[in-house]
């Protein structure tokens, strides 16, 4: 693909961005980017193992947004493929000539956020602009764009080794990356990476790794009570909507620790029948990360005892499960060594930076830790992309030239 064909392809992504495990449209479309090439393209089961989502979208949710990828343009045979066996793929792409097996994860999902569409916004004034409701707010459309480019690049096979690109759904949240795991895709890889648009960094700079970063899990409470008249037999009722208040309380009263940098968060809490009735149900949402993978464990083990006590004191049930999850990285010193090498020698490179540490939390370190842990290496890459407003703002974009450099960088690194 040549620098026009990768911004209409970004371009095309950007138009129709689709969240977290509802990319029925992108997977279809990043699937027709890649036919003819000489690659092995796997979907479904073979890609992602969806038996353990907790919070997967609803079936109506799931035909509205397969409906919008018709109207869209993509065919209705993939639309109804996609949206049945799941939105992942793993691309294959062997070279000529014994060597590492290379795993690239790229993230697909957009973010439930409307785009702004002030006239001077990049994609308003280009005429690709979203409209549905969602939104490329963190360059999941270049991330995609950065995969394709890279396959096209690696099809002539003249390389060392084989190259497996990652196309992961439901990065935001953390819970797609887990999915794929469970599939068995990371465990043959030798050298993980992961690449991302760094908006807040101009147009020519790199960093070899980010470093650090914030476990997380994100959880999901039930409580089940039961319903009684409020005014003539309150004594009948076993009020969910109280324990879940009393958990909520419990969770953001945790001490902090002093080993480690925490967060903790009730984000949700939706509960109740009517004004006089004794609540029945109560359904909360809250997230723990920490900077220590054993910390965020340990939170999450405190959250469950609050929970555990509130629920007893008012005599209802609860269910504690993980929605989501992330893990720290802590990249391999020799392959961001390379990275940086790599970097440096391309033309277009103005800055590069070895590491730099992350603040936020990504299930991209899930797959660099499972590689680590089977013996091989992991970095994740950033390039900067000179966006005009922060990540996740409704006036996100990244700089389009920003993509050809990071496609260079890792076909040089991958070609030796």
């Amino acid at each position: 693909m040549d620098p026009e064909q990768l911004v209409a392809f970004r371009r095309e992504l950007h138009r129709n961005p689709e969240p977290a495990f509802l990319e029925i449209g992108t997977a279809a479309r990043i699937e027709q980017a890649l036919e003819g090439l000489e690659i092995r393209v796997r979907t479904g089961k073979a890609a992602q193992d969806l038996s353990g989502v907790v919070n997967f979208p609803a079936p109506e949710t799931l035909d509205e947004w397969a409906a919008r990828a018709v109207q869209s343009g993509v065919p209705e045979e993939r639309v109804r493929y996609f949206r049945e066996n799941g939105t992942a793929l793993v691309v294959d792409v062997v070279g000529a000539r014994p060597g590492p097996r290379w795993g690239l994860r790229v993230d697909i999902d957009a973010l439930p956020m409307r785009e702004s569409a002030d006239a001077a916004h990049f994609p308003v004034a280009g005429g690709f602009a979203a409209t549905n409701g969602a939104m490329h707010a963190c360059g999941h459309d270049a991330h995609a764009t950065i995969g394709v480019g890279l396959l096209h690049r690696l099809s002539d096979h003249d390389f060392a080794g084989t190259l497996r690109v990652l196309f992961q759904p439901a990065e935001e949240g953390v819970r797609g990356a887990q999915t794929m795991i469970d599939a068995g895709v990371a465990d043959e890889i030798d050298n993980m990476l992961a690449v991302h648009m760094a908006g807040d960094m101009a147009v020519g700079g790199v960093v070899g790794s980010f470093t650090g970063g914030m476990a997380t899990r994100k959880l999901k409470v039930d409580f089940a009570g039961r319903a009684a008249h409020a005014a003539g037999t309150p004594e009948a009722g076993r009020n969910a909507l109280l324990a879940a208040s009393m958990s909520a309380l419990g969770i953001m009263g945790l001490p902090r620790f002093s080993s480690a940098d925490t967060r903790l968060n009730v984000g949700t809490l939706v509960a109740g029948d009517g004004v006089n009735i004794v609540p029945s149900s109560a359904v909360m949402t809250c997230e723990a990360r920490a900077t220590d993978d054993e910390v965020v464990d340990e939170l999450v083990d405190r959250v469950r005892s609050i929970v555990e006590g509130a629920s007893l004191a008012q005599g209802v049930r609860a269910d504690v499960a993980v929605m989501g999850q992330s893990a720290t990285v802590a990249p391999d010193d020799e392959l961001v060594d390379r990275i940086v090498d790599v970097a440096t020698a391309q033309d277009g490179v103005t800055e590069v930076i070895r590491t730099r540490a992350f603040a936020g939390s990504d299930d991209a370190n899930l797959l660099i830790r499972h590689v680590q842990r089977r013996g091989g290496k992991g970095a994740y890459l950033m390039v900067g992309a000179g966006s005009p407003g922060p990540h996740h703002s409704e006036n996100f974009d990244i700089a389009e030239e920003s993509i050809p450099t990071a496609i260079e960088i890792l076909e040089s690194l991958i070609r030796g």
